[in-house]
């Protein structure tokens, strides 16, 4: 997606730990009109795929979830990272590890919310090294749902969670994808 990529470049920041910043419209300020443009587009790559929930992970892919989900008219799901008092008891729960938190945490999904009857389209801001996209894979098989695929907005190629998770056969779509990144060099586009 040729925008996205412009804008990467013109509003993206490079920071340590091979971090790029896109949070002033894409994870912290949100550019809605922007978003639909990008939920229009992961429509048009699995709008003929039956989805009929879209599953994300808190707290940044919600945003782009819920607006890619229009698109689909269908409900969202976002996997809580901490067991709150608020979610029942009868979950789905899988392990994922957070570069960007440098720890693992427990990924939750109420029972209530996913099941085998669901065709399940993954939404995400980022795929680096694949461990969130991994952990919302899992939930979607302990729950005997179909996925359908996974629609990331951004992907550090370069790292290799996207290539390890398409050799199992996943279909994983990015709308940008990254294949190297440094302060000193830029960012250059696959």
């Amino acid at each position: 997606m040729i925008s996205l990529e412009k804008k990467i470049l013109a509003e993206g920041k490079i920071g340590e730990g091979d971090i790029l910043k896109v949070d002033c419209f894409l994870n912290h300020q949100i550019d809605v009109n922007f978003l639909c443009e990008i939920g229009k587009e992961f429509y048009n790559l699995f709008g003929n795929c039956g989805v009929n929930k879209i599953l994300t992970i808190e707290a940044s892919g919600i945003g782009i979830a819920c607006i890619t989900a229009q698109f689909f008219n269908c409900p969202v799901v976002f996997a809580k990272k901490s067991k709150t008092i608020n979610i029942s008891s009868d979950v789905y729960v899988t392990r994922a590890y957070s570069y960007t938190h440098q720890c693992y945490f427990d990924v939750t999904v109420s029972r209530e919310f996913l099941g085998p009857k669901d065709r399940v389209l993954i939404i995400d801001d980022f795929l680096a090294k694949g461990s969130a996209l991994e952990a919302l894979v899992t939930l979607t098989k302990i729950a005997g749902s179909e996925l359908v695929g996974a629609g990331i907005v951004i992907e550090k190629a370069y790292q290799g969670g996207g290539d390890a998770l398409r050799k199992k056969g996943i279909r994983v779509e990015s709308l940008a994808k990254i294949a190297s990144m440094s302060p000193k060099d830029g960012i250059r586009f696959i």
